[in-house]
């Protein structure tokens, strides 16, 4: 192997790592504006597909991205991408960040990981066949850490609110419905062209219903710095460099390293927010990170053509 060569492979590992990294501080940032600036959740989700979308369109212009206008001169393909915008993106957007504010960050994000675990669920039915072992062995996994971290092993106890834990398994089930959903439209047309419009046309359409333009919140240079954090690097910056370690390393081994993004949120929120995260709550986040990575080799196994993570992942952003 060529020192060129090896080091398209560490650039890589880096890239999806860092990306990974990004997307999990960006959660943490999103509970600081929720916690500490009172800013509404529906607005920030409204504001990050807007501007994130407008700018990752914009970049696909600027490149003569040959697919960013073709996407709209097939009816059918036009009506996939606006209903991954209008179903998708703000499903997966707003549930995961009210998830944050009933609960925090990591337990909102370790909770959404276990959205494969659905999408396996969703194409054992389809084709109607059965689960292979390591696909049920991610079930019981991801139904123990997810048991571990909402009750700390005990069954008389839940450490979350009611509502965090039914958020948190619809933000799970939201981000199984993204990862479906636009899997016809990324055969013909680049992620970023897809995602850029999904969340153009999500922020635009969620924007009708949460009036943006008012503001929400306590200003002042922390909270433009985090809101200013999750646009670029919780969103732009990451998924552009998801997407080129993929050239280098491969979807497979990309997507084994996401796994890193609950530890991220984890860590960061303990760090800088003094959240209380306790070993229960870091061996649930292990089981279920386990979990993940049991879908993702397994997949390699059936040599499936069912994703397993996002298009973010397109985004988790």
């Amino acid at each position: 192997m060529s020192s060129a060569t090896d080091r398209q492979i560490i650039s890589g590992f880096i890239m999806a790592l860092s990306a990974a990294i990004f997307w999990g501080i960006s959660g943490t940032c999103a509970q600081f504006l929720f916690e500490k600036r009172n800013v509404d959740p529906a607005w920030l989700v409204s504001w990050r597909m807007l501007i994130a979308g407008i700018i990752l369109v914009a970049f696909a212009i600027i490149r003569k991205n040959s697919d960013v206008w073709k996407i709209w001169r097939k009816p059918k393909d036009a009506l996939q991408v606006l209903l991954f915008g209008i179903l998708g993106m703000v499903a997966v957007q707003f549930t995961y960040f009210y998830s944050i504010s009933l609960s925090n960050a990591a337990t909102a994000t370790v909770l959404q990981y276990i959205g494969p675990v659905f999408v396996v669920a969703f194409y054992a039915i389809k084709n109607r066949r059965w689960p292979i072992f390591m696909e049920y062995l991610a079930l019981i996994l991801a139904l123990t850490g997810t048991f571990l971290l909402v009750t700390h092993g005990s069954l008389d106890t839940l450490v979350i609110s009611e509502a965090a834990l039914f958020w948190g398994i619809i933000a799970a089930i939201a981000l199984a419905f993204y990862t479906i959903q636009p899997v016809q439209l990324l055969r013909s047309y680049s992620a970023p062209t897809v995602t850029g419009w999904g969340m153009l046309i999500g922020g635009i359409s969620f924007s009708l219903f949460t009036n943006p333009w008012e503001s929400s919140g306590i200003w002042d240079p922390g909270t433009w710095t985090a809101f200013s954090y999750i646009i670029l690097f919780g969103t732009v910056i990451s998924f552009s460099i998801f997407l080129a370690s993929l050239n280098y390393i491969g979807a497979q081994t990309a997507s084994l390293l996401c796994s890193v993004e609950p530890l991220s949120a984890a860590l960061t929120a303990v760090v800088w927010l003094n959240l209380q995260f306790t070993f229960m709550d870091w061996l649930g986040t292990l089981v279920i990170i386990i979990t993940v990575a049991i879908l993702t080799l397994a997949k390699k196994v059936k040599k499936s053509k069912v994703p397993i993570t996002p298009v973010e992942k397109p985004i988790n952003f």
